[in-house]
């Protein structure tokens, strides 16, 4: 059996086309991993005894709606089983769904978390949940949330980087994001490509030598950080600008896939904050996503 897994977030109580199971089987016949379809479910109503939703034969309320969603989740995983898939099903009667997937993840350890985001404005903007958000800022593994319907036969992967650590990013974050993009690329017959904003701290607005200046310094550090992180040279990128209008302008015209990055969440009095660049981008970009955190900033769960 596989030891690399991905957690796959699914929702039970919908018959419609989920792309993140799809995504998970493709990631996992060009990587060798192993899927786990896992659902979670939760009505106090039932727990309390006062409803009885469902009803099956020799099973109680909670046992009858969770054997529901395992059904559901073995007809999804059949197909995948044809295909030589290894795939496992799981259920939970827990809330809420993020606190119950950060607590699997960090238990289990997959490879990734994988997770639909599929809420759209009248304007086809993505708008992540509340869940999404939770576990941008919570799951202790590379996090997954997939936006389209499906991705290109030889994918464009972009992996979002910092080497001059303007932005309060640790280097081993960089480390961290090149290595899953590049293993995602390779394992899917992609191209990977590098990106980088060359932009003042703060966003503070410099004199035209001084931003030069730190243009120059964003490419002689992205060239260091290539000599040990291989990446063709016609795929670096160093941008002028704040970095979500780079990491904008740079999925568009790569028409990439998958963007890598870094969401750097810092201790707060109740929860983690995520970084201003991944707070003003995940909502926007149209591509999947793929969150890599600083090991050392996930809080314990």
């Amino acid at each position: 059996m596989s030891t690399k897994q991905i957690l796959v977030v699914v929702d039970p109580t919908t018959n419609e086309t989920q792309p993140v199971v799809e995504r998970a089987a493709w990631l996992a016949e060009r990587t060798g991993a192993a899927l786990q379809l896992f659902a979670c479910d939760y009505d106090a109503n039932i727990d309390a005894g006062r409803v009885a939703t469902v009803w099956l034969p020799d099973a109680g309320p909670r046992e009858g709606l969770l054997l529901r969603h395992r059904r559901r989740l073995e007809e999804l995983a059949a197909p995948l089983r044809e295909r030589g898939l290894s795939v496992t099903v799981d259920v939970a009667w827990d809330y809420p769904l993020a606190d119950v997937v950060v607590k699997r993840a960090a238990a289990e350890r997959p490879w990734l978390v994988a997770k639909d985001a599929q809420h759209h404005t009248l304007l086809q903007r993505t708008l992540l949940t509340n869940a999404d958000w939770q576990l941008v800022r919570e799951c202790p593994v590379p996090l997954l949330l997939v936006k389209r319907p499906a991705v290109s036969s030889n994918p464009v992967v972009l992996a979002a980087v910092d080497p001059l650590h303007v932005h309060d990013k640790p280097a081993a974050l960089d480390d961290a994001i090149y290595r899953f993009a590049a293993a995602l690329s390779e394992g899917s017959g992609g191209t990977l490509h590098l990106v980088h904003a060359a932009s003042p701290p703060m966003g503070i607005e410099l004199a035209p030598q001084l931003q030069a200046l730190i243009a120059s310094e964003s490419r002689r550090a992205i060239a260091k950080f290539v000599e040990a992180h291989p990446v063709a040279g016609a795929n670096v990128h160093v941008l002028d600008g704040m970095p979500h209008e780079c990491l904008e302008a740079a999925v568009k015209k790569h028409n990439a896939d998958f963007l890598v990055m870094g969401a750097v969440a810092r201790r707060g009095v109740k929860k983690l904050l995520i970084g201003s660049t991944a707070a003003r981008v995940l909502d926007r970009l149209p591509c999947d996503l793929v969150i890599i955190k600083p090991a050392e900033l996930v809080l314990p769960h």
